[in-house]
C-alpha cells in the first residue's frame, strides 16, 4: 500500500495529470471513430513520449489505452457501428435501446460499467498481478486450444433464435480465419492467387464492413427513417447517468462476473478485449433469468461487454509488467514505450523500477476516474449526434470507414475487403443470420488452429495431452457439458413449438 501511495505521489504533478486527462479525452475520440483503433491511437503518440520522463510518457500511453477502449461504446451505441473490436457485443442491445429512444440511458450504463470494469482490473493489477502471472505461465497450447473450443460454444447463445443459422455463420467465420498463409507450415490457403491475402483477412476492415458498411446499406434501403430517429433524441431528457439505483444494484452480479471474465481473458496473451466483450455477453445471456430478452434492448447486454472490455485493460498489463509478454496488440505498443526508455518489463521490473511500476498502477486508476468524468461531461453532446440528418452523417461515417480501413496497412485492398464484408453483412441481416457468431468464429478460429498444431508438435502427434493436462481437461469437460445442455434445450424448444402448433390447429 505504501508503494501505491508513493506511485500516486509521483504522478500528482500538474503536468502529468494534464497529460493523463488529455490522453483520456483523445483516446475516447479515437475509440469513437469507426476504423480508428486503440492500438492505432497509442502507436501515433508513441514517438512523442521519446523526450518525456518514463513516468510521464507511460502515463500518457496508459491514458490513451483506457480512453480508447471506453470510447468505442459511443459509436457502437449511437451508430450501431463498434468503434473498436472491443465494443462489438455492445451493439447487440445498445443499438436497440437507442432505437427505442433510450440513447442517454444506454450511454450512461456503458460509461458507468466501463469505469467499474476498469477500476476492478486496476485493483487486481496493483495487488495480485505477480500471483496471476504465475498461473498464466502454466497455460500452454493445450490449455489455449481448450479455452478457444469452449469459447466457440457461445455461438449457441449468440445465434439469436436459430442455432442452425448461428452454426453456419460461425463456420463461415472460422473459414474466413483460415484464409492466408497457414501458421507453422507457411502453405497458402484460399488466396486464389491474390498475394494481398497471403497475410489473411485483417479483422478491422472485416469488422467495419460487417457493421458499418451493412448499416449504411440498410439505411440507404429505408425511406423517411431519419426524421423519426431525430424526433426521439430531441425529445429525450436525461437525469444523472439515466438509470436508477435499483437497476444498478440488479446488475452487480452481472458486472462482477464480466469483470472477472474480462480480467482473466486480458491476462491470457493473444485474446484481448475483442474476445472478452463477446465472451462476457454470451456468459451474461447464459446465466440470465430472462435470456430470451437479450437482443431486445436491455441494460444487461451493455453491462456485460462494457465491464469486460475495460477489465481486460488491466488484465493485459499483468503479463506485460510481470513477464514482459504483451497481452494484446496495444500492450505490444506499450512494451515499445518501455523499451524507448531503456526499461525491460519482466520479473526484475518490480525490483529495479518499483517506483515506475506503482506509478503505472496509479495512472491506470486515475485514467479510469478521468474517463468517467470526461465521458459524463460529453454524454449529452454524444446523444446529439443522432440529431444530425442521416444523409449528412452516413457519408461522414463512410469516409472514416474508408480512411480507417486504408490506414490498417496503407493499401486499397483493405478498403475493398471492408466493402465486400459490408455486402456480406447486409445480406446476413436480410436473411436472419447473426453477425456475432461469424465474428466469434473469425477471431477464435486461428487461435484454435495455431494451438492445436503447436500442441500436436509438442506431443509428437498425440492427442492425449489435451485430455490429461488438468486445466485443458477441465475446459474440455465443461465444453462437452455445455454442448449437451444446448442440445437438450434445443430439443425441448422444438417439442414445445410442435405442441403449440398442434394445439393451435386443434
Amino acid at each position: 500500500m505504501e508503494m501505491l501511495l508513493a506511485g500516486f505521489a509521483s504522478i500528482f504533478t500538474v503536468k502529468t495529470i494534464m497529460y493523463i486527462l488529455g490522453g483520456v479525452v483523445i483516446g475516447i475520440i479515437v475509440g469513437a471513430i469507426p476504423g480508428m483503433t486503440v492500438t492505432m491511437g497509442v502507436a501515433l503518440f508513441l514517438p512523442i513520449t521519446f523526450g518525456m520522463s518514463p513516468i510521464l510518457g507511460l502515463s500518457l500511453l496508459i491514458a490513451l489505452y483506457i480512453g480508447g477502449t471506453s470510447g468505442g461504446l459511443i459509436s457502437a451505441l449511437l451508430l450501431k457501428i463498434p468503434g473498436t473490436p472491443a465494443s462489438i457485443a455492445t451493439t447487440f442491445d445498445g443499438s436497440v435501446m437507442v432505437e427505442k429512444g433510450e440513447a442517454g440511458k444506454a450511454l450512461g450504463v456503458g460509461i458507468v460499467f466501463s469505469f467499474i470494469g476498469g477500476l476492478f482490473s486496476a485493483i487486481v493489477l496493483a495487488f495480485i498481478s505477480p500471483f496471476l502471472a504465475k498461473i498464466a505461465l502454466k497455460f500452454g497450447p493445450y490449455e489455449y486450444f481448450s479455452i478457444a473450443l469452449f469459447s466457440l460454444t457461445m455461438i449457441a447463445g449468440l445465434s439469436s433464435g436459430s442455432l442452425v443459422k448461428g452454426l453456419i455463420a460461425g463456420m463461415f467465420g472460422i473459414t474466413m480465419g483460415f484464409v492466408g498463409t497457414a501458421p507453422i507450415t507457411g502453405f497458402p490457403r484460399f488466396t486464389f492467387g491474390f498475394y494481398e491475402l497471403d497475410a489473411g483477412i485483417n479483422l478491422l476492415p472485416a469488422l467495419i464492413g460487417l457493421f458499418a458498411g451493412a448499416q449504411i446499406l440498410e439505411y440507404a434501403g429505408e425511406k423517411n427513417k431519419d426524421n423519426s430517429n431525430k424526433a426521439q433524441v430531441v425529445d429525450y431528457k436525461i437525469k444523472g447517468f439515466g438509470f436508477s439505483m435499483k437497476e444498478f444494484i440488479s446488475q452487480i452480479g452481472n458486472a462482477f462476473r464480466s469483470a472477472v471474465l474480462g480480467t482473466g481473458i486480458g491476462i491470457l496473451p493473444g485474446l484481448g478485449a475483442s474476445v472478452a466483450n463477446i465472451a462476457a455477453y454470451g456468459a451474461a445471456q447464459k446465466y440470465s433469468k430472462y435470456p430470451e430478452k437479450f437482443g431486445t434492448g436491455i441494460i444487461d447486454g451493455i453491462v456485460a461487454p462494457e465491464t469486460a472490455n475495460n477489465a481486460s485493460t488491466g488484465g493485459a498489463l499483468v503479463p506485460l509488467l510481470t513477464l514482459g509478454i504483451p497481452g494484446d496488440n496495444t500492450t505490444a505498443i506499450l512494451l515499445a514505450g518501455f523499451m524507448i526508455h531503456g526499461i525491460s518489463p519482466g520479473p526484475l521490473l518490480f525490483t529495479n523500477h518499483g517506483d515506475l511500476v506503482y506509478a503505472i498502477f496509479a495512472a491506470v486508476i486515475v485514467a479510469n476516474i478521468f474517463m468517467i468524468i470526461a465521458a459524463f461531461a460529453g454524454m449529452r453532446g454524444f446523444v446529439r449526434i443522432l440529431t444530425v440528418p442521416k444523409y449528412i452523417l452516413l457519408p461522414v461515417v463512410m469516409a472514416f470507414c474508408v480512411i480507417g480501413s486504408f490506414g490498417v496497412n496503407n493499401r486499397m485492398f483493405d478498403v475493398w475487403t471492408m466493402l465486400a464484408f459490408g455486402v456480406i453483412g447486409y445480406l446476413m441481416g436480410k436473411f436472419g443470420f447473426g453477425k456475432a457468431p461469424l465474428i466469434l468464429g473469425f477471431i477464435l478460429g486461428p487461435i484454435l488452429e495455431v494451438n492445436l498444431r503447436r500442441g500436436l508438435m509438442q506431443s509428437q502427434g498425440s492427442y492425449a495431452p489435451f485430455l490429461t493436462e488438468p486445466i485443458s481437461a477441465i475446459f474440455l469437460v465443461i465444453t462437452v457439458i455445455v454442448v449437451v445442455m444446448n442440445v437438450i434445450s434445443e430439443v425441448k424448444k422444438a417439442r414445445k413449438r410442435k405442441e403449440d402448433i398442434i394445439g393451435s390447429v386443434v
